[in-house]
């Protein structure tokens, strides 16, 4: 495990391999799959994303930028089997005094359903302890997304507690559970418990 003194370095964007997907840093071939991503009604419902136009131009500034940010860690989630980028894995919200993290991914249509987010969050996850010598990874999951946090449980993250009514959807209000993982749990079962 690195020495705790140290910062993690989120500056170094690495790629990560797994069997079915590699993470990596951005590159200009990954925007058509994020663009798909995020016009995705159903991504943009279960992120808590207003279904709205996006504007390319921003997005490409946004994606063409996060290889360069040094206090986050933006991967492209690519299908190894099909060869395109499905989605993203972030590493934010250093808080540097408590070594954590929260994490986040998404994952459009073309990545569904195949265990690629289960096994891009283990790696990136992964990476979090192993490399970077983070103590906590947290992140929260709207109730209306049930597959995601399947996925979390999977790799390992705990159910701490429920912001209430945290989301509007449609005429109802939706929970957001807080959920975290541990470096002496992931030392125990490498995202497998």
């Amino acid at each position: 495990m690195p020495d705790e003194r140290i910062a993690p370095d989120l500056a170094t964007k690495p790629t990560l391999v797994g069997e079915r997907v590699a993470l990596r840093p951005f590159t200009d071939d990954d925007l058509a799959g994020l663009f798909a991503a995020l016009a995705d009604p159903e991504v943009c419902r279960l992120t808590g994303s207003p279904p709205e136009p996006f504007d390319e131009a921003r997005l490409r500034d946004w994606y063409g930028s996060r290889n360069t940010q040094a206090d986050r860690l933006d991967l492209a989630v690519v299908d190894r089997a099909r060869g395109g980028c499905v989605g993203e894995v972030v590493l934010n919200e250093w808080d540097a005094p408590n070594r954590s993290c929260n994490v986040r991914t998404l994952i459009g249509p073309a990545g569904r359903d195949r265990g690629l987010g289960t096994e891009a969050v283990r790696l990136v996850v992964g990476y979090g302890f192993e490399r970077l010598g983070l103590h906590r990874i947290s992140l929260e999951v709207f109730a209306i997304n049930p597959r995601a946090r399947r996925v979390y449980e999977k790799v390992g993250f705990v159910a701490e507690g429920v912001l209430r009514q945290v989301l509007r959807d449609g005429d109802d209000w939706v929970d957001a559970t807080v959920m975290s993982i541990l470096a002496h749990e992931w030392v125990a079962h490498r995202g497998r418990p």
